[in-house]
């Protein structure tokens, strides 16, 4: 039963609307999914709400997966509810369910964002050192493109590929295999993206003082 809570909870932290809430109590913002790109991410966010309110946003929705994939497991393997064998899964699972609640929340009638920093935030906790690399390609294409949508993108086939390699190969195979899985979602939940890349409609975001 705990076990089924904690899974129930990583599926709650991510949730948690905070574009939307962000937008509603700060900007009088009525509902941020009416805006911009219409989805309650943290690009979006960027987008309508500026700089402040779009990093705010970022840094929370990486928190909800890492807080789902480091300290939801471990407070299983503290309670002895868990092997730590199993400790891997558990993050996988956790880590997933936040995701899931990012993009689908309950909270906000499962209309979310498209979850990269909430993956981004779950990757943080099961592998760090890979996901910096891939935090280092995605601030590349984006200094060179300025757009996120594909550097997102991009770091998340990155990630995967950098996982092939000795220094960033994991002791887990299925991590291997998830990377590539968690690359393949990035470009699905980005679909509309990709066709306004094709179209030259997608939206840049302004660095630096650019507009």
């Amino acid at each position: 039963m705990i076990i089924a809570l904690a899974l129930l909870a990583a599926y709650l932290l991510g949730s948690i609307p905070t574009a939307l809430w962000v937008g509603r109590a700060f900007f009088n913002l009525a509902d941020i999914r009416e805006h911009g790109s219409g989805n309650a991410g943290a690009t979006n966010t960027f987008r309508v709400l500026g700089k402040k309110a779009g990093t705010f946003v970022l840094l929370v929705d990486a928190c909800k997966g890492f807080a789902a994939a480091w300290f939801l497991p471990n407070f299983l393997l503290g309670q002895g509810l868990i092997q730590p064998a199993h400790l891997f899964y558990f993050r996988l699972a956790c880590g997933v369910l936040a995701v899931v609640g990012h993009i689908y929340p309950v909270l906000a009638g499962f209309r979310g964002g498209k979850g990269v920093a909430t993956i981004l935030g779950m990757m943080l906790a099961i592998a760090p050192a890979t996901v910096g690399a891939a935090l280092v390609v995605f601030l590349i294409v984006l200094g060179i493109t300025r757009y996120v949508s594909l550097s997102s993108m991009t770091a998340g086939v990155a990630f995967a590929l950098l996982q092939l390699l000795p220094t960033f190969r994991p002791d887990n195979p299925l991590q291997v295999w998830f990377g590539f899985l968690l690359a393949a979602m990035l470009i699905y939940t980005h679909r509309a993206n990709i066709g306004r890349l094709r179209a030259g409609t997608e939206s840049r975001v302004p660095l630096w003082g650019k507009k």
